[in-house]
């Protein structure tokens, strides 16, 4: 463990600049929404969005109210990148599904060469599937045990998963935010690292909603989640590293977090950079110890963080060791996009 920089607190100051993540999501494609400074916009739309094997209208009627997805957040999905028509790390977030629906005995009714072929519909029905300049999405695959009029938390026998791919237009963390970095606050909400849900990525999502809720009224952007022993687990939608001189730690798997896509690539990746990865256990005095941190996340990438409970990590600004993890990252995945796509066109 390294040292703590002392006793720490809820910051005290809030920010007034729009969602770090980038433009929020309306609640219905398409529709007007607010913001907190009450200016209302309107986002670019998903034309479509693929329902159990065919492509739909995204502002016609998709679900049953009886879907246990609905009723108990009974399904689990992937949320991932796409460039060029390339979605990104597929075959690790299609792996990571796969193991969330045996967790949860939900039978995948589609093979994963449909799940492909129904991203790449979609991505070309609202064309993000250019090669310049590059089509740019985010989607989320989601799998729901289904239709079920019985209201009982045990699932029946028989029934049929419902299968849904959806597509936005790609939003990168704002220029204010990379410049700025973000405030984290550990949340009251503690993880059982023995819990064996603790790796499935499922849509029931209260738990990440109450910590960023508790972020939000404490003036900060995200919030981390802590073991029952107080490990550093993950932040709400992201993995977290810490970085102090040429080592970037991150929270070993078994520690009650999400194994990211991202994550696995800064293990393979982090080298590149000059950078030593290490998984292990960390607590807060290493976060106050470190040089510089941020999370990392598949759609997000690699985002700076610049303060944990009102504490500064090291000058309290992202530094060098961040922005070469970030570009890094993001030539590699217009890299791997240009040369999927240009190999597709070959054939």
């Amino acid at each position: 463990m390294i040292g703590s920089r002392g006793a720490h607190g809820p910051p005290t100051s809030s920010r007034s600049e729009p969602s770090p993540w980038g433009a929020l999501l309306p609640p219905r494609l398409g529709a007007p929404f607010h913001l907190q400074s009450g200016a209302s916009v309107t986002l670019p739309a998903s034309s479509h969005v693929w329902l159990n094997g065919r492509l739909v209208p995204s502002d016609g009627p998709h679900l049953s109210v009886y879907d246990r997805g609905f009723q108990l957040g009974d399904a689990v999905f992937e949320a991932f990148r796409a460039r060029r028509g390339v979605a990104i790390e597929l075959a690790g977030h299609l792996a990571r599904l796969h193991r969330s629906l045996a967790s949860m005995a939900i039978e995948m009714p589609f093979a994963d060469a449909d799940l492909e072929r129904g991203i790449s519909e979609l991505l070309a029905a609202n064309a993000w599937d250019g090669m310049e300049p590059a089509g740019d999405a985010a989607i989320r695959l989601m799998v729901s045990r289904g239709y079920d009029v019985t209201r009982s938390v045990v699932p029946h026998a028989g029934g049929t998963a419902t299968v849904v791919i959806q597509a936005w237009p790609f939003s990168p963390p704002s220029a204010a935010t990379l410049a700025n970095g973000l405030r984290l606050v550990t949340s009251v909400v503690r993880r059982d690292p023995n819990s064996p849900m603790s790796g499935i990525k499922t849509t029931s999502r209260a738990e990440l909603v109450y910590a960023r809720l508790e972020a939000e009224r404490a003036g900060a952007d995200d919030a981390v989640f802590l073991t029952t022993d107080g490990r550093i687990t993950e932040a709400t939608t992201s993995n977290v590293l810490l970085i102090r001189g040429d080592v970037c730690a991150t929270p070993r798997l078994g520690t009650g977090l999400l194994a990211g896509t991202a994550r696995a690539w800064l293990v393979e990746h982090g080298g590149d950079v000059g950078l030593q990865v290490a998984e292990q256990d960390l607590r807060l005095d290493d976060a106050f110890a470190a040089d510089e941190a941020a999370i990392c996340s598949s759609i997000a990438g690699i985002v700076p963080v610049v303060a944990f409970d009102g504490q500064p990590i090291g000058t309290g600004k992202p530094g060098p060791r961040f922005q070469a993890l970030r570009a890094a990252r993001e030539d590699w995945i217009d890299a791997h996009s240009m040369e999927v796509s240009m190999a597709r066109a070959a054939v």
